[in-house]
């Protein structure tokens, strides 16, 4: 459950569920932008940690950061591109995480799964949340009146977390898997496996088209802050290896960059966690 920061002089009230539909049109707009450059053709740099970055990103970006400044002026926006250039706004209590093409591997591949993601944290905590696949034409939204999906024109449907059936779906990354991932995954009653690009890992959970992704590879706090604030809008939740809820506005890590997150857990059903806690395995292993 989301609970809005209370106003103060310099963080006015804000009506989180009105917020949410002029989001879902700027990451239609940045989808837009981002299919007029997905061909087979498309220019890739890379940036200084090794990543690849198009003209898409950057463009997409700019749409964003427009667009909240005129829907949410005053709320500072952590977007992956401008960090990486050395810009970040200071801390705050509220601000928006972007990734405005989360799965750049994907969007180069040509497989489709690549998303934006608009997330805006209060205190810590993701409350709102907006993915949109372009090619895919799925939009997923979520906040404290809970999580939806749209696919192409049709009109929305409500999603929640499905009960864990016993043997779990697993899903993980497609272009980032590990072997300890693997490993891990051996010591738990699995029924299968997907393998899924971007944010969309989160999606499926949300929508009960999967049970568990564990992540032990690096992530950034804008590739997951829009999927996590959807899926505990669904019911579900997504936690550190210990157990304890993942948070967001992570800066001066002694251990690690700005905004960067540890190894997590994403359960549809917040059942699982017991089973799946890595403190756990790791005492009766």
């Amino acid at each position: 459950m989301t609970h809005p920061l209370p106003p103060s002089p310099d963080r006015p009230a804000l009506d989180l569920d009105a917020l949410l539909e002029p989001l879902c049109a700027l990451a239609l707009e940045a989808g837009a932008c981002i299919l007029r450059h997905y061909r087979p053709d498309v220019a890739v740099a890379t940036k200084g940690d090794g990543s690849p970055v198009t003209q898409a990103d950057g463009e997409a970006e700019a749409i964003i950061l427009e667009g909240l400044a005129e829907i949410a002026p005053g709320i500072p926006v952590v977007a992956e591109e401008e960090a990486a250039a050395g810009r970040c706004p200071d801390a705050s209590a509220r601000f928006f995480l972007v990734d405005p093409l989360d799965g750049t591997r994907e969007f180069i591949t040509g497989n489709g799964e690549f998303t934006v993601n608009i997330a805006l944290i209060e205190n810590g905590v993701p409350v709102l949340g907006v993915v949109y696949a372009p090619a895919l034409g799925r939009l997923f939204a979520g906040g404290p009146a809970g999580a939806w999906r749209r696919e192409g024109a049709e009109k929305r449907h409500s999603m929640r977390v499905r009960a864990a059936p016993g043997p779990l779906t697993v899903v993980g990354s497609r272009s980032h898997g590990s072997a300890e991932t693997a490993v891990y995954l051996e010591r738990l009653p699995v029924a299968g496996f997907a393998a899924c690009g971007s944010s969309l890992k989160f999606c499926m959970l949300a929508a009960g088209e999967a049970d568990f992704y564990p992540r032990f590879g690096r992530t950034m706090e804008w590739d997951t802050a829009a999927g996590d604030a959807i899926l505990r809008a669904a019911g579900g939740c997504v936690t550190t290896c210990d157990g304890e809820p993942l948070r967001y506005g992570k800066r001066q890590q002694g251990h690690d960059a700005d905004f960067a997150n540890p190894h997590f857990l994403a359960f549809g059903d917040p059942a699982i966690l017991p089973l799946a806690c890595t403190d756990r395995i790791a005492r009766e292993s």
